[in-house]
């Protein structure tokens, strides 16, 4: 008696099938992987057992992990999804609408896994291995990567993708999401306009990036502008003397790696009229703080922090750990330089907000002060005190 095949032998028979007739062909495109797939679906006998539905998902199924990113495909194709979390090869999650929530679906293996990784690294030209078990990339759609191979990561490989939507976010659909106000915005936008040193800060995930996004919107459309990433993710519209720089990875050996302070050392040497850094993290603060203060006026940075006031401090140690200069010295350069601070913040519903906009107190001294502009209170978004350094408004005006 003839032994009925599952529909998970069935398709592992027919993977091999179309792998073997696809190394046959010197060049492959989607249709033609496509029509192999449905192809060796017909020829193998013991699909005779299946379902036209169940041919149909297998011919998905298959068409994926030969040329996207096996069954995490759907998950990007599913425009609700914004973030997608990959613990090991059991466990898989996704976010909609900030709700986290498990996803019932597996990789076949760990080797399937790290496959997917490698696939993703080599897109981008990095390298993943257990020499470099980290991994910063993206995606062509502009989604954020992260990987971290065991046994770094102990319950490994573990894979994040965050996403971004295919409309980037602008300033309206910010206000109809109540994350910040009209007034606010229409303050923002001035400070933009008029050069004024602006850092974004906030935890992960509550909308750095997409601020930043919005603000470069306010920036004139005859300015040069330099952008200096991680991954690029900034999405820059209506400016055409643009200029966006990526950092690389060191190579198996230790060598090629192009952080981001030597990005930022190049592009002053490019003539820029204002320098947009994705992200402060370490010793690359210092040379930002030195752009704010040699004549990028106008530049814009983010910073992970738990409040404005945090992010000041943070920026201070980061510089402390990289230089020697004496901490009068520093902190009247961060005095100088960093003109704004918008700190952002993300509720436990999901959604994100402004919390405080503050301006820098510039009285000569070594301290460190800042006044508020904006706070949030009572679920809104509300006006303190009126700007009052006003210098870079009225040489605009």
């Amino acid at each position: 008696m003839a032994i009925t095949k599952s529909y998970a032998e069935i398709k592992a028979s027919v993977y091999l099938s179309v792998c073997d007739r696809l190394l046959k062909y010197s060049a492959t495109d989607d249709e033609q992987v496509l029509k192999t797939v449905r192809e060796c679906i017909i020829a193998d006998k013991d699909s005779s057992n299946l379902t036209p539905r169940q041919r149909g998902q297998m011919s998905h199924e298959l068409f994926n992990r030969i040329r996207r990113l096996d069954v995490l495909q759907d998950l990007l194709d599913d425009d609700s999804v914004t973030e997608i979390m990959v613990n090991g090869v059991d466990e898989i999650f996704a976010e909609r609408e900030g709700r986290i929530a498990g996803c019932g679906i597996r990789f076949e293996s760990k080797e399937r896994l790290l496959d997917i990784i490698s696939k993703i690294a080599s897109g981008v030209n990095r390298t993943i291995n257990l020499s470099s078990p980290i991994l910063d990339a993206r995606l062509p759609d502009g989604s954020r990567v992260n990987a971290v191979l065991d046994p770094v990561a102990i319950n490994g490989p573990i894979l994040t993708i965050r996403r971004f939507p295919k409309r980037p976010i602008d300033s309206e659909m910010l206000i109809r999401s109540n994350s910040i106000t009209d007034e606010a915005l229409d303050c923002l936008k001035s400070l933009v306009r008029a050069k004024y040193n602006i850092l974004v800060s906030g935890s992960t995930g509550s909308g750095k990036t997409t601020l930043l996004n919005v603000l470069s919107g306010f920036i004139p459309s005859d300015e040069r502008i330099i952008t200096i990433e991680d991954s690029a993710e900034l999405r820059i519209r209506g400016i055409r003397n643009l200029v966006r720089l990526e950092t690389r990875s060191a190579t198996a050996n230790g060598s090629g790696e192009i952080s981001i302070r030597d990005l930022i050392r190049s592009a002053l040497r490019m003539r820029p009229d204002r320098i947009i850094v994705g992200e402060v993290r370490g010793e690359e603060a210092i040379d930002m703080l030195q752009a704010f203060n040699v004549g990028q006026d106008g530049s814009l940075s983010t910073i992970h922090a738990n409040s404005a006031q945090d992010a000041l401090s943070r920026l201070e140690t980061m510089i402390m750990l990289s230089t020697q200069i004496p901490i009068e010295a520093l902190r009247r350069q961060i005095i100088s330089g960093v003109d704004i601070i918008v700190h952002l913040g993300r509720f436990r519903d999901g959604s994100r907000h402004v919390l405080e906009i503050k301006e820098m107190v510039k009285t000569g001294s070594d301290k460190i002060e800042t006044r508020p502009l904006f706070e949030y209170r009572k679920g809104k978004l509300v006006g303190i005190n009126e700007l009052t350094y006003t210098g870079k408004l009225e040489r605009q005006a």
